[in-house]
């Protein structure tokens, strides 16, 4: 009997190094870090055109039942560039749904727009959008561990990079883009 209770603690102690070496091994990949289960990043374009901006949308999962999001962001790399063509790459490294809308800037300020009742903004000055699973354009929003991409020519001037899923900007999920 103490024998097999042996072994039950060897298969246990073995199963915990091979579950904390494949999450090792996934890091080593180049998934997110900061989240105790890596979120497996994939797909991207095949060709992109102009300028690469690379959009990361991120989060830190749900409270209140799933329906207010925890600790969410929007980050662009390179934050400013050179207008004509420009190509965005959103990747979503996070637990929920994201999408990324491009706007002119509001006269008030990056982050300023009105938030609606449904936790959305006004969409209706949108340039362009980045939010279908592994493909580009608009679609139903970027699953976690997927990336959707679309290219656009822009002018000289300051731009809103949003994430409009109900109450993420209102969250702060938003950045600045300086094309000039």
């Amino acid at each position: 009997m103490k024998s097999g209770g042996a072994a039950v603690l060897v298969i246990v102690g073995v199963t915990g190094i091979a579950l904390m070496g494949a999450t090792l091994s996934a890091q080593s990949r180049g998934t997110d870090r900061r989240f105790s289960s890596p979120v497996e990043v994939s797909c991207a374009p095949a060709h992109v055109r102009g300028e690469v901006v690379r959009v990361e949308l991120s989060d830190d999962g749900t409270m209140m039942g799933g329906v207010a999001p925890m600790g969410v962001s929007l980050s662009a790399t390179p934050a400013s560039v050179k207008s004509g063509t420009i190509t965005f790459e959103a990747t979503n490294v996070g637990y929920l749904p994201h999408e990324l809308v491009v706007m002119p800037a509001p006269t008030t300020g990056v982050g300023t727009r009105r938030v609606n009742a449904d936790g959305k903004i006004d969409e209706t000055r949108s340039l362009g959008e980045a939010s279908t699973s592994c493909g580009a354009g608009a679609g139903s929003g970027i699953e976690p561990g997927a990336t959707s991409w679309v290219t656009m020519s822009l002018r000289p001037g300051l731009y809103e990079l949003v994430c409009d899923v109900p109450w993420h900007y209102a969250q702060g999920m938003v950045s600045a883009l300086r094309v000039y």
